[in-house]
């Protein structure tokens, strides 16, 4: 989700941050992308008027591999 469009559908970077309780500053350092868990939140707060970029969760997920070789 790219953040401009999330600032446009709130109006403001004031809104959304008090939509999302955290501060405004909290919002200014987001990059080009709002974050995936914020995401995640807008999603939800705009019943999925904004969505969350499938591929872009997909390949930041990480990878979680165990190493169980030395387990009992």
């Amino acid at each position: 989700m790219k953040t401009s469009d999330a600032v446009s559908f709130f109006k403001t970077k004031t809104n959304l941050a008090k939509k999302l309780g955290i501060t405004h500053s909290s919002v200014c350092q987001w990059g080009e992308e709002v974050p995936e868990l914020r995401a995640f939140q807008i999603e939800r707060l705009t019943n999925s008027e904004l969505t969350v970029h499938p591929t872009k969760a997909i390949e930041s997920a990480p990878s979680h591999k165990i190493d169980v070789s030395s387990r009992c």
